[in-house]
Parts: C-alpha cells; sequence; structure tokens
C-alpha cells in the first residue's frame, strides 16, 4: 500500500483539531486531519454539540490568523461584561468585571459549537494542503528518528514529520504514546442547553453561584426575536440526571428557580445535552514526534471559558516553533521546548479551575459565606481586580 508523505497529522475533528488544521494550513505546511466521526454541522442534528465557546481576545486573534475569524465574525455575541453572583447566603453578592477596565474590546466573543465546525471545515475545503479524512481515524504509530509511521483506521497509512494528538480526553495518540494521566473527579455533571428570556443580556455573561456548582448564562444572538444565553448547569451527577430527565415545563421551572430570575423567565431554546466535569493533565505534554494538545493534554471543568482558550494556546506556541524553525518541525528540541513552555501555564490554570470549581460546589453555609467574602475581597482592590483579567485572558 503507497504511503502517503505530510509534515502534520492532526488526530482529532473538534474545534481544536480544526482550529489547529486550519491554523498550520495557512502558515503552509502539508496537514492530514482525521477523526472517526464526521463533524455535525447542523444544530438539530443528531450528535450536535450543542455546547458554546467563548474565545477570548488572543484565541480571536490566532482564529483570525487561521483565516477562520471573518467567517465565524458574523455569528458571534461579544462578552463585555463577567458577572459573577452568590446566593448561597441570605446576602446576595454581585460584582462585575468589565473589559473596558483594561481592553477597548470585550473579553471574548461566544459561538455556538456546532456552527464552529460549520465554518472551520468550510476554511479547510478553501486549502489544498490540508486533507481532511472525516470517518477515518488514528490506529497506531511508530515514532522513528525523521518521522512517525502513522496506521489509520481504515489501514492507510502516513509518514510525518509531527503527530498532534488533539482527539480529547480519551486521547488515542496519548494511549499510543504510552502517555499517562491523572484526573480528577467532582461527582459533577453540566447540563448544557440555549434559552430565550424577557431581559436583555447586554453582552454580559453571568455566573450564579449557590451550591452543586454554577448556572452561567452566556450570550448569543437573539433568537426568534428574543434575548438568547447558552446555559452551563453543573450540578451534582444524581441530581443533574434527574434534572436531564424532567419534562420541559418541570425542568424550565428548575430552571427559573436556579437562576433566581435575574434574566426573567427563562424557555428553553435547544435540546438538553449532559456532559461529566472532571479535571485531567497527562502526565507529559509530548513523546517522540508527538505533541499533545486541549482535551488530549488538559481538561478542566468549564469556568471562566478557560478550557479551548487554553487549548489555543497550545497550537498557538506549538506553531510559533513550527514557523520558526520548520525544517526542525517534530524535532527533540521543538518538542522539548513545547513542553517547557506550555507545562507551567497548564498546571496553573487546571489547579485554579479546580480550587474555583471546589468552592462553587460548596453547600455548608460556612463555606458560602467564605466564597462571598472572598468575591468581594477579589474585586474590592482595583489592581487585584485587574490583574485577574488579566490573567482570564491569557495574559502572562
Amino acid at each position: 500500500m503507497e504511503r502517503k508523505t505530510t509534515d502534520i497529522v492532526i488526530s482529532g475533528g473538534g474545534v481544536a483539531g480544526l482550529t489547529a488544521a486550519a491554523a498550520f494550513g495557512t502558515a503552509g505546511f502539508d496537514v492530514t486531519i482525521v477523526d472517526p466521526t464526521p463533524p455535525v454541522t447542523t444544530s438539530d442534528a443528531e450528535g450536535s454539540d450543542l455546547r458554546t465557546t467563548a474565545f477570548l481576545q488572543p484565541a480571536q486573534q490566532f482564529l483570525e490568523a487561521a483565516g477562520l475569524w471573518t467567517r465565524l465574525a458574523p455569528f458571534a455575541a461579544p462578552l463585555q461584561v463577567m458577572r459573577i453572583v452568590d446566593i448561597g447566603t441570605d446576602k446576595h453578592v454581585t460584582r462585575d468585571f468589565n473589559a473596558a477596565d483594561i481592553s477597548d474590546q470585550p473579553f471574548g466573543w461566544n459561538l455556538p459549537n456546532w456552527l464552529l465546525r460549520r465554518e472551520m471545515v468550510a476554511r479547510l475545503t478553501e486549502l489544498p494542503n490540508v486533507d481532511f479524512r472525516a470517518g477515518v481515524g488514528f490506529a497506531r504509530m511508530v515514532a522513528r528518528s525523521h518521522e512517525a509511521l502513522v496506521t489509520l483506521s481504515d489501514n492507510s497509512q502516513l509518514s510525518a514529520k509531527l503527530v498532534i494528538g488533539a482527539d480529547g480526553r480519551g486521547s488515542a495518540v496519548r494511549e499510543s504514546a504510552g502517555i499517562g494521566v491523572k484526573t480528577m473527579r467532582y461527582g459533577q455533571k453540566a447540563l448544557t442547553f440555549a434559552v430565550t428570556h424577557d431581559a436583555p443580556h447586554n453582552n454580559v455573561s453571568t455566573e450564579i453561584h449557590r451550591s452543586g456548582g454554577p448556572f452561567t448564562l452566556v450570550p448569543l444572538p437573539d433568537h426568534e426575536g428574543k434575548p438568547c444565553s447558552a446555559v452551563v448547569w453543573m450540578e451534582g451527577g444524581a441530581e443533574a440526571n434527574r434534572l436531564h430527565a424532567l419534562p420541559e415545563t418541570a425542568f424550565e421551572a428548575a430552571a427559573n428557580d436556579r437562576s433566581a430570575y435575574l434574566y426573567g423567565p427563562l424557555k428553553l431554546a435547544s435540546k438538553r445535552t449532559l456532559w461529566p466535569i472532571i479535571s485531567q493533565i497527562a502526565d507529559h505534554l509530548t513523546a517522540p514526534r508527538t505533541a499533545l494538545v486541549a482535551e488530549a493534554a488538559h481538561v478542566m471543568p468549564p469556568i471562566g471559558a478557560q478550557g479551548l482558550n487554553m487549548s489555543l494556546r497550545d497550537l498557538s506556541c506549538l506553531l510559533d516553533l513550527a514557523a520558526a524553525a520548520p525544517d526542525q518541525l517534530g524535532a527533540p528540541a521543538m518538542l522539548d521546548t513545547y513542553a517547557r513552555k506550555r507545562h507551567p501555564d497548564i498546571k496553573l490554570r487546571v489547579t485554579g479551575i479546580d480550587a474555583l470549581n471546589r468552592a462553587s460546589i460548596a453547600g455548608s453555609p460556612m463555606m458560602q459565606s467564605l466564597r462571598a467574602k472572598g468575591i468581594e475581597a477579589l474585586y474590592g482592590a482595583t489592581p487585584v481586580r485587574q490583574t485577574l483579567m488579566q490573567l482570564g485572558l491569557g495574559a502572562r
């Protein structure tokens, strides 16, 4: 069987993998991207990913360089204010973190994941040096000193200088490379869905804390003439399962109670989906001729819009190194530098989000009171507040 030669093999056709293919393809590298499941690119199809992704400022710049932002911008809802509301005590605490304090741009922009896939797949068709093999998966690989030999699920073979594992928390690339993971489980699940509401969101992302985990409303463009938001509702696993199984009217009543009617009555505008919540870090980010990115390298609870934005920082770092020395693509020195640059940031953010999630779960009155006081203290000191916002955007 003929073996195709390419610069880069990307395993994973999710948002991170598609972005990687567009970015490296736009930079001039020959790319083959594979995924055993063809991307679902409409909201009503079976298996559609109804979650949304908030791209922060550095991510938007990366998408622009990859030729993606012009496609995505018309559908994006800006995030000007990050509002934290704690209703776990008698004294409700509300604090707004406004992007205007540190920037003339919003914190970021929110888009549905199914739409991201649609536009990203369309971008790949514009790049003759990108070969997207939907429905074909990564099977195994053998790393040699100057190349990696990759066998796909259809038994075809590729020779590549670099293999990028962007294939999620159960990464086949990571397993093939013999890299272990450390996983932290919270007994939580996230319900994700879209709602319409009477009150305008005014480009404010609102994170409501009580117990069990945050209830977050993230702005979306209007739906059928009404203000619309994406919701991520984190609860204990059993409670999340119960809520997911409720009839629509009963579910809306529960969501309205949990939101404290801050946006007025919420009305479902999409199906409901359920996702397990974990934190996970790979033991290593690299192996011979192999780099892990996105959820193959790190997973965290959906708090503070950090997940995919951290993934795009992985890709940005890897692309900068590749572009600086194309002849060293996938070489040990390049991969060592990637791991050295990314590991501290990954560890810091996963640890920080883990702590925030554990605080949000807290159900005892004493812990809820401490959480509320902590929010007030962090907001009250202007330098601290601005530093936190800069860190949230990815400033180092």
